[in-house]
């Protein structure tokens, strides 16, 4: 089932064109991700389909309706949970505080049982209980990039959207976030990933976009030549395709 489809989705900065007419469709309980170089458009449909950005030409449909229209309940709509790629703080809040409140809008007047046991839940799912009490401002780059991803995840979405989500993770860390958004997807969230490294994404996502020339090509079906093709075009790099557990893997080709 499609859980968000765009239809000849444009967008522009004044007369630059960024996006054109994409069309596109993303499934239920898969991970799909979108690779493509910086400046390509990737972070201006992330923030189409976050809600963020309105001013765009074309439908974004979310659970078959239009996400723009006032007209209808969000209660009828998915529930969307997404984390962008830069955040600051000033204030050193907890670590588990600062998950916490991701389930504000469950909550009237004081955090439930519930509510603490989700966060503990989801702390210890990537290991980070034993930081609970560390004021996030203490945290490092990647350590803080995992308590974000968290705060989303207690808020129970139906839909996951993700700007580099592994950016500032150490390897260790990047297999425990990708290894969670596949357990997530098998629970039935739709998760959209923004990635750069392709073999993450091939390694760990079940469908494959690619955002080039404000277009976005959808990778999914394609043969391993033509991705091979595409992906060279895209970062302008000669490539080399390699077969590892029945996936690809794309290298950089090693001039003599």
């Amino acid at each position: 089932m499609d859980v968000i489809q765009i239809k000849s989705l444009s967008f522009r900065y004044g007369k630059n064109s960024v996006l054109d007419k994409l069309d596109a469709s993303f499934k239920q309980g898969k991970v799909s991700i979108i690779l493509g170089r910086n400046g390509s458009g990737k972070s201006t449909l992330f923030e189409i389909l976050a809600n963020i950005k309105k001013d765009y030409d074309g439908e974004v449909l979310i659970g078959g309706f239009q996400d723009k229209s006032s007209r209808i309940s969000r209660t009828k709509l998915p529930k969307v949970g997404f984390m962008t790629q830069f955040h600051q703080t000033t204030f050193p809040f907890s670590v588990y505080d600062v998950v916490m409140t991701g389930r504000a809008s469950f909550t009237r007047f004081a955090p439930r049982s519930e509510d603490h046991q989700k966060v503990e839940d989801v702390l210890i799912s990537f290991d980070l209980w034993k930081h609970k009490d560390k004021p996030y401002t203490k945290l490092s780059g990647g350590e803080r990039q995992l308590v974000l991803l968290c705060r989303v995840l207690v808020q129970q979405p139906d839909v996951l959207l993700l700007d580099e989500p592994t950016n500032h993770l150490d390897l260790h860390y990047q297999v425990k976030v990708l290894e969670n958004l596949r357990k997530l997807a098998k629970q039935g969230i739709s998760v959209i990933c923004i990635m750069h490294d392709p073999n993450l994404a091939f390694l760990y996502g079940d469908r494959f976009f690619l955002m080039q020339q404000r277009r976005l090509h959808d990778l999914s079906d394609l043969g391993t030549y033509r991705i091979h093709q595409l992906l060279e075009e895209a970062y302008q790099v000669e490539l080399e395709t390699i077969m590892h557990g029945g996936k690809i893997l794309i290298v950089p080709k090693i001039q003599p």
